[in-house]
């Protein structure tokens, strides 16, 4: 089983199609708003060093910004 969680904001077009992608391919995930969690942001921050989002992390192994193949490659 994949774990699967997407860092994303309200107002981030990118993580609205990292989101859908990961809808239409059938992969469930979490999604953690670091917009309404600071913790989460922060220790976001503190994990991969990027403020940017979407950050995806799957399987302990993260992607930054909308990479749909990147997402295929990881996912076993």
């Amino acid at each position: 089983m994949n774990q699967v969680t997407v860092y994303s904001t309200n107002t981030c077009p990118y993580c609205d199609m990292m989101k859908n992608f990961l809808n239409e391919q059938s992969i469930p995930f979490t999604e953690v708003n670091v917009q309404q969690d600071r913790e989460a942001a922060q220790r976001l921050v503190e994990t991969t060093g990027q403020m940017g989002v979407p950050q995806t992390e799957i399987n302990g192994q993260w992607i930054l910004g909308f990479d749909p193949d990147a997402v295929m490659t990881l996912i076993k």
